[in-house]
């Protein structure tokens, strides 16, 4: 039996909705909050009249400019939401290995802009979290999907001029964050070992491979059991990873990409329990981020 053939303008307006929900996902850190502005920028864009619809030169820039539109809305009442929050918030860990694409012509200067798996790793998702919205939906505009400072300006409602500072401010303040990355074969190795020190519950091998001034940050929301504030340097996570280990003896940790980088994923009976991505540099892990916030790990039911 054939499938339904799609109207070729109803198929370019559908086509548009994966590239929105990466866009969105980078611009807010949550999957589902991202499922969420697609659906209402689809909305609008079917509550328009067909003569309205006709009428709009480019569908897909539209439907960008919608959700790019309410992104910044939903940033901005996100700081206040996340203020409220019980413990850290950490973004949405996403499953496997996302190859959300842009659609858009190559950078002109790709020594000033990130790549696409980058720009879904747990470590820049946190520090686009540290940016004002307007800096945030500038630079991801402009640096992850390559749209023109004229185009942003559109969407952000200032001048190019602004936008450009904007994203050079976002830029500078990324860039001394960012070291010369790891491969991510020795990525995994270092994860693989940690896991192995982990299940023994060899402190001393934990900390050899943590790096002195490592943090460590988990997210409970307020629903399950969650470290409050971070831990910081290898004595102090290590030994808060033994309490951890200790209260999950007999789970599952088993290796899983986390937003495209190896991690750890804790499962209970098949069910994930929590998400670990780490940022590591050199030869040592910098980063541990924990999810545990089962709103958050929905994505994981099948994973």
């Amino acid at each position: 039996m054939n499938e339904p053939t799609l109207d070729p303008g109803l198929k370019a307006i559908v086509s548009e909705r994966r590239q929105l929900i990466g866009l969105a996902y980078r611009l807010i850190g949550s999957l589902s909050e991202a499922e969420d502005v697609v659906q209402e920028t689809y909305t609008r864009w079917y509550a328009l009249s067909p003569t309205q619809r006709e009428a709009i030169e480019s569908p897909g820039a539209w439907l960008t400019t919608v959700a790019s539109r309410i992104c910044l809305d939903l940033l901005g009442s996100a700081r206040a939401r996340r203020e409220r929050y019980v413990g850290e918030w950490l973004p949405e860990p996403l499953p496997g290995h996302v190859e959300w694409t842009t659609g858009r012509p190559p950078a002109v200067d790709p020594a000033d802009r990130i790549t696409l798996d980058e720009s879904i790793n747990m470590a820049f998702l946190v520090v686009l979290e540290s940016l004002t919205p307007a800096e945030r939906v500038a630079f991801v505009l402009h640096d992850v999907f390559r749209y023109a400072f004229a185009e942003v300006a559109e969407i952000v409602g200032r001048s190019p001029a602004a936008c450009r500072q904007l994203a050079s401010s976002a830029r500078r303040r990324i860039r001394a964050t960012q070291v010369a990355p790891t491969p991510v074969a020795r990525q995994a190795d270092l994860v693989r070992e940690f896991k192995k020190a982990w299940e023994a519950q060899d402190i001393q091998a934990l900390i050899g491979l943590l790096d002195p001034d490592v943090k460590a940050a988990s997210d409970g929301g307020g629903v399950v059991r969650a470290a409050l504030h971070p831990f910081e340097g290898s004595d102090e996570v290590a030994s808060y990873l033994m309490t951890l280990a200790r209260w999950t003896s007999g789970l599952d940790l088993v290796e899983r990409d986390v937003n495209g980088l190896p991690g750890l994923v804790l499962q209970q009976a098949g069910q994930t329990v929590a998400v670990f991505a780490f940022h590591v540099a050199g030869d040592r892990i910098q980063h541990i981020w924990g999810m545990r916030n089962p709103e958050k790990l929905r994505p994981w039911s099948g994973a």
